[in-house]
């Protein structure tokens, strides 16, 4: 198929058709994303083993669709304390992003630190870079390259296991997972899953890498959009830099710049782009290119940051005061919103609906019942006891319950009410409410609904 004319083509992608060899490389910026990759790993790995009250301290019930916090229970209805934390993450995010560039990608996101945990695997097996083009050209006939191989891939998938069973655990109490899992008495579900999380991790970790970043992340492709004079992105300097040329250390070669064309900022890149083509969408601002220069920089005696977080140096802190307002504002009007949710999260879930059968009935005594369905959930960890009653109803109201209003922690529980009231006692619909009272803490839960009756003559019959 012929190619089209450049000036028609709008937009390119890398062609990442061969396998890329990330070389190690160690540093500032480094130090920081290891001391960052390792206290996030710490905290995916731990939280589910945290206990609070007996229970795990946090975990997603997915037959309850809803989520164990502390003790506490929030169910569906509670959500919207998801989609505030949601629209915080997205705010803090894009703020991070406007002033820092895909800090987030190189630091922080999981595809980068499990990718570089793979590729710290395969330098260990494997060899520097150099050792694995040579083993990729030797003969699988080679006892050597299937050993090396079948360790390289063992160890990825061990790896992509453990983070599976991690993950899974915040699904199934982790104290009864790793038992079950190293019993083989788990369910076909829990197996599924752990198969798919395992496979996702070793594709996207150790075969798909770069193409991730490069090809299916939507952040990816949108983010370029924030940038503007304030962000500082990973740049090189290009009037200090060209024009490039290799040379001795300590030679003064005239017409070259101060990059000497190692080619390290290259060898590096977990994407695997050359950062002095310029601004790339595909670029992760990692800063894996800045420690590598900056020791080339300091091995020929020149001064370093020839590659660096840079942005318009022209620009004056007070110039970004109207970015810093917006987000700023915005982030303190979630905060706000979910401090105000939380003053109004109550223990216990209440919900009451009519009987569906008939609006009313007449008892044996020749009273006007109702009928309603009263449906309890308890959030805590701790068992519950409450007391019902009506506000708004003549004083001959009776009210019946079912059984004990008690709930175990956690629990979820309907309980049939009866309100019964002498014919003509009361008009054809009177509303009313629903008082619950916690014992534990003296909470009372509001809820109305309507009392429906035979409307009686004016004579009284």
């Amino acid at each position: 198929m012929p190619q089209p004319s450049p000036d028609l083509i709008i937009m390119t992608t890398k062609d990442t058709s061969g396998k890329l060899y990330v070389r190690e490389q160690a540093g500032h910026y480094q130090r920081v994303r290891r001391s960052l990759s390792w206290l996030l790993m710490a905290a995916f790995v731990c939280i589910p083993w945290l206990q609070y009250q007996g229970r795990q301290a946090f975990r997603i019930d997915t037959d309850r669709f809803a989520i164990e916090v502390l003790g506490r229970l929030i169910l569906p209805q509670d959500f919207a304390i998801l989609a505030l934390l949601f629209a915080l993450a997205a705010f803090v995010l894009f703020y991070v992003t406007k002033f820092y560039g895909r800090v987030w990608c190189g630091y922080t996101c999981p595809q980068t630190i499990w990718t570089l945990m793979f590729i710290w695997i395969e330098r260990r097996i494997e060899g520097p870079p150099a050792k694995s083009r040579a083993l990729d050209a030797t003969s699988w006939r080679s006892g050597h390259k299937l050993l090396l191989r079948a360790a390289k891939h063992g160890s990825w998938a061990l790896v992509a296991l453990l983070s599976a069973l991690t993950f899974v655990s915040y699904f199934v109490p982790a104290r009864s997972l790793y038992p079950d899992f190293f019993a083989g008495q788990l369910s076909g579900a829990v197996w599924f899953w752990l198969s798919l999380f395992s496979l996702c991790t070793y594709l996207n970790a150790g075969l798909v890498r770069e193409k991730v970043c490069q090809h299916m992340c939507p952040y990816a492709r949108f983010q370029s959009s924030m940038f503007d004079k304030f962000t500082r992105q990973v740049s090189y300097n290009a009037a200090r830099g060209e024009a490039r040329g290799a040379r001795k250390k300590h030679e003064v070669v005239k017409g070259l710049g101060d990059c000497v064309d190692c080619k390290l900022c290259v060898q590096v890149c977990p994407v695997g782009i050359d950062i002095r083509n310029g601004l790339q969408y595909e670029c992760i601002n990692c800063g894996l290119c800045i420690d590598a220069c900056d020791d080339t920089m300091r091995q020929f005696n020149y001064p370093t940051q020839l590659i660096a977080y840079a942005g318009d140096s022209d620009t004056t802190a007070a110039s970004g005061l109207p970015y810093h307002l917006a987000y700023g504002s915005a982030i303190a009007a979630v905060l706000v919103a979910m401090a105000l949710w939380l003053t109004q999260l109550s223990s216990t879930d209440m919900s009451i609906s009519r009987d569906r059968q008939q609006l009313y009935r007449f008892s044996a005594q020749g009273d006007i019942e109702n009928t309603f369905v009263l449906r309890l959930s308890n959030k805590t960890s701790s068992v519950r006891s409450y007391q019902l009653q009506t506000a708004g109803l003549p004083e001959q109201a009776v009210l019946l319950l079912s059984s004990a209003l008690q709930l175990q922690p956690m629990e979820d529980k309907e309980f049939i009410v009866t309100i019964t009231l002498p014919e003509c006692e009361s008009p054809a619909q009177q509303d009313f409410q629903l008082l619950l009272t916690d014992e534990q803490s003296a909470e009372v839960l509001k809820k109305h609904s309507r009392f429906f009756a035979e409307a009686c003559s004016s004579s009284g019959n």
